[in-house]
């Protein structure tokens, strides 16, 4: 039997294969971290909908018809962990989303 990150890796490369991405790089700890900060920081279904918005940010500031690098993604993934973060502590303080 596969572990899970085993899986997850097999997942990922096979995402990467069917939208004819197999050179990008994809740090999948770095993308369930982020994951995991939303949904603890604002509600759990934050969780697909930071990591999505954060990757479809990142394939955007990438040039066209130049590869994601690993800056554009590293860079989408702290403005979406900082967001998720910032809401958390606004949310403690009864001041969400102002």
């Amino acid at each position: 039997m596969k572990s899970q990150d085993e899986t997850l890796e097999e997942w990922c490369r096979a995402l990467l294969q069917a939208y004819k991405l197999e050179d990008v790089q994809v740090d999948v700890n770095a993308v369930l971290a982020l994951a995991g900060v939303a949904a603890h920081a604002v509600v759990r279904p934050a969780a697909p909908l930071t990591t999505f918005i954060a990757g479809f940010a990142a394939g955007l500031a990438s040039a066209p018809g130049r590869e994601m690098d690993a800056e554009s993604m590293d860079a989408a993934l702290a403005v979406a962990r900082t967001l998720a973060k910032d809401y958390e502590a606004e949310a403690a303080a009864g001041t969400p989303g102002e």
